[in-house]
């Protein structure tokens, strides 16, 4: 599994730019591929990671105080609801990028960063919602009891109590949405049809048509598209197994 990798990373440090009769090992590594990848890439890859992050601010903003709602507040529906959240998920992807493609049209939301931030929290936002459930709902009540026997109502009792505790989901729920919206690439070739805004998923898959003899700059550029998740994985494992984990004993 981890070969394509390495391969990936040997061809990208190839001075001739040749895949197929590479040396095993980069003997005389070159970075001009690296070089070339941001100079042509480099404004995908900010394309990219301004729609990553915006998803996740969103997609957190409203599924942490659905996930709250949805495990303490005693609202008749609630499973109707939950139901709703787990069929969201089975979807197809090219279904809801029709469907956005043809509201997006008629809204003006066609080739831009918030549109594609929609877009791709509509894959985190039921995620976070049920990961981050699962971690309220194993939590003491007491606690929350405490907080509201001291006179704090339900707003600051989220913001001051829950959201601390709750950290690790939050950082598993969001590193997963980050995750999402930076390998995206159903919504980045639906919702966009110019060169104005262009995440860099979309970005590689062009440029393999053009510099297909030039495989070092592509095998550069998807380098340089993996470090964020790699970077993000190794940095925040111990809270993704925390967050993951915390839900599923009481």
């Amino acid at each position: 599994m981890l070969f394509p990798v390495y391969w990936m990373v040997n061809a990208s440090l190839q001075p001739n730019g040749a895949t197929v009769d590479a040396a095993w090992f980069p003997i005389h590594p070159n970075l001009s591929g690296y070089g070339t990848a941001l100079a042509q890439q480099g404004r995908n890859l900010v394309t990219s990671l301004a729609v990553s992050l915006g998803s996740v601010v969103f997609s957190l903003a409203i599924a942490a105080p659905a996930a709250y709602a949805l495990s303490y507040f005693k609202v008749r529906g609630t499973n109707i609801v939950l139901f709703g959240i787990l069929i969201s998920q089975m979807i197809p992807g090219i279904v809801v990028a029709n469907a956005l493609y043809t509201a997006y049209n008629d809204l003006g939301l066609l080739n831009s960063i918030p549109g594609l931030i929609l877009a791709d929290s509509s894959a985190g936002i039921p995620f976070a919602i049920l990961i981050i459930r699962a971690f309220m709902g194993s939590m003491q009540s007491s606690i929350i009891e405490a907080a509201r026997v001291d006179g704090a109502g339900h707003l600051r009792v989220f913001w001051s109590i829950v959201l601390p505790v709750s950290r690790n989901a939050l950082i598993t729920a969001g590193l997963f949405t980050f995750l999402f919206a930076w390998s995206d690439f159903l919504f980045a070739l639906t919702l966009t049809t110019t060169d104005a805004v262009r995440p860099v998923t979309l970005g590689l898959y062009q440029y393999i048509g053009s510099y297909v003899t030039d495989w070092s700059t592509v095998m550069a550029t998807a380098v340089l598209a993996s470090l964020p998740a790699v970077v993000l994985l190794l940095v925040a494992q111990k809270f993704v197994a925390a967050g993951t984990s915390a839900g599923s004993v009481k």
